[in-house]
């Protein structure tokens, strides 16, 4: 039998992907315009907008990752809060990762990726990083890892979107034809948390 096909970790730059990304800006004030740095999503939001971009950009990743079968990790930078990292398991194929107490996810992504090719559970697998940052994009490949822009992942968010509702097209009236709409109750109330700023009960 021929060998299984190891599952694809994909490392999300987060504040990145959502400086990038047009269908999240209502959540940021309205930064369209702005030259899209990493700084934009943080400066020009609210603490209560950023929790709503983070929760609309994991609810359309916990679509995609699910498709795509991979592994994903989504990094947030810690900037002033006083508290290490940590990291919240929302579904087995996702995960949010906030970097340590003034350190910027560039930094932890680094780290991540020094650190990849010698963890034991990661054998054999693919690294994806998507970033439109373009140190990051050249950390990515000196490590051996692959790299997509923040533009290219959500493309491709959306077309594993359209691909899956057209999977799903039968059952068009149900409330369900959507993974996000079919999560347990521990992963919906997960989200919720997300979406309110709460801490997450990982019980």
């Amino acid at each position: 039998m021929p060998p299984s096909r190891k599952q694809a970790v994909l490392l999300v730059d987060g504040y990145n992907v959502i400086g990038a990304w047009t269908d999240l800006h209502d959540c940021l004030g309205q930064i369209k315009g702005q030259r899209q740095t990493r700084q934009n999503p943080l400066q020009s939001g609210s603490k209560e907008d950023l929790e709503a971009a983070r929760s609309k950009l994991v609810e359309a990743l916990i679509n995609y990752s699910v498709f795509e079968d991979y592994q994903t990790k989504i990094v947030f930078d810690a900037y002033s809060r006083d508290v290490p990292a940590y990291c919240e398991t929302i579904t087995p194929n996702l995960s949010i990762h906030y970097s340590d107490f003034l350190e910027t996810a560039d930094t932890y992504i680094e780290k991540f990726c020094a650190a990849f090719r010698h963890d034991l559970q990661y054998s054999a697998s693919r690294l994806i990083v998507a970033t439109s940052d373009r140190a990051q994009q050249l950390t990515a490949i000196g490590f051996g890892a692959e790299w997509i822009s923040s533009l290219q992942l959500i493309s491709d968010v959306d077309f594993s979107a359209k691909r899956s509702k057209q999977r799903h097209r039968p059952q068009k009236q149900s409330s369900k034809r959507f993974l996000v709409n079919s999560l347990d109750a521990k992963v919906q109330a997960r989200l919720s948390a997300l979406r309110h700023g709460l801490p997450m009960d990982d019980t």
